[in-house]
């Protein structure tokens, strides 16, 4: 997937070891912000690819890889699928599986998962499993690191909980907060929505960039990040756009009454984008939220 229209860096981009050492075709979204999965499967049989990689790091729709799947076998591809982002939506039954679609399935085991910063690495083919395994290990990774499994053992654990379910739909309710209040707000938001844990919203019509919009948040203490939009006229490392994910203030507790006043007061912040005073006042009020929704409880022992 395009990186500007919500792909990953690592999905073929020249910087990337992806990049240099493959040759990437890109496939990305239409004007209404989703994927068209006609338009996917014309690119794949003009280009013949020997692998197709589906997933992103800031699509705010629900991906489809059966259509993927259909995509891939009628160019003879391996279908490959990060779905670093959307795990712990997947592992809920809140987003569509990978499985049994893709060949090899990648994820991190944090984000909406919710675990350690790390790694997994699926796949349903002993050939393939075998050639992975020959490149992780002695290929580019050494030692392992004991406590981070276990960290990832625990983050799994929860996964397995009842409450997960609730918690995965908990954190698809709060980003269509997000996402309603700043479009009443007059904010541009890729798709018009979102299906998962995250908004993608658009500053082309603006004069301000996405790298201005993230310093300004972050001094109202409101942690976003700058990225590439659809369209986008700007350089990856200015942007026209930020990416804004419910999950960690959802994992803390929060519903859709508090992501309804922070997504206000991120509109306060954007609407006045250069009032430092304003920014310090609305830092205030969000660490009095915050101290209402405890991240660690200090153990009694």
């Amino acid at each position: 997937m395009d990186l500007s229209h919500g792909g990953h860096l690592t999905h073929g981009s020249k910087p990337s070891f992806s990049g240099k050492n493959y040759s990437a075709f890109y496939y990305g979204v239409e004007l209404d912000g989703r994927i068209n999965y006609d338009r996917v499967m014309d690119i794949a049989k003009i280009v013949q690819p020997k692998i197709i990689v589906c997933g992103a790091s800031a699509y705010a729709r629900e991906i489809d890889f059966k259509k993927f799947r259909e995509i891939a076998d009628a160019v003879g591809a391996i279908l490959f699928a990060d779905i670093a982002h959307i795990a712990g939506l997947v592992a809920a039954g809140e987003h569509m599986s990978p499985f049994p679609y893709a060949d090899v399935v990648t994820t991190t085991t944090h984000k909406t998962l919710r675990g350690p910063r790390g790694g997994m690495i699926m796949c349903n083919d002993e050939d393939i499993a075998k050639k992975i395994n020959s490149a992780i290990f002695p290929g580019i990774q050494g030692g392992p690191l004991v406590h981070v499994m276990a960290a990832k053992a625990v983050a799994f654990k929860e996964v397995l909980d009842p409450s997960w379910k609730d918690y995965a739909k908990q954190v698809k309710a709060n980003a269509q907060v997000l996402a309603k209040v700043l479009m009443a707000r007059g904010y541009d938001i890729v798709s018009g929505g979102t299906d998962n844990h995250l908004v993608l919203v658009s500053f082309l019509n603006k004069e301000f960039s996405g790298k201005d919009a993230d310093a300004a948040l972050g001094n109202a203490g409101i942690t976003v990040n700058k990225n590439t939009v659809p369209g986008e006229t700007r350089s990856p490392f200015v942007t026209s756009g930020i990416r804004v994910g419910s999950p960690a203030l959802t994992a803390r507790g929060m519903k859709e009454k508090e992501f309804e006043l922070i997504a206000n007061k991120m509109c306060d912040v954007l609407d006045d984008i250069n009032n430092t005073e304003l920014q310090a006042t609305i830092k205030e009020e969000l660490k009095t939220l915050a101290r209402n929704f405890v991240i660690y409880e200090k153990s009694t022992y």
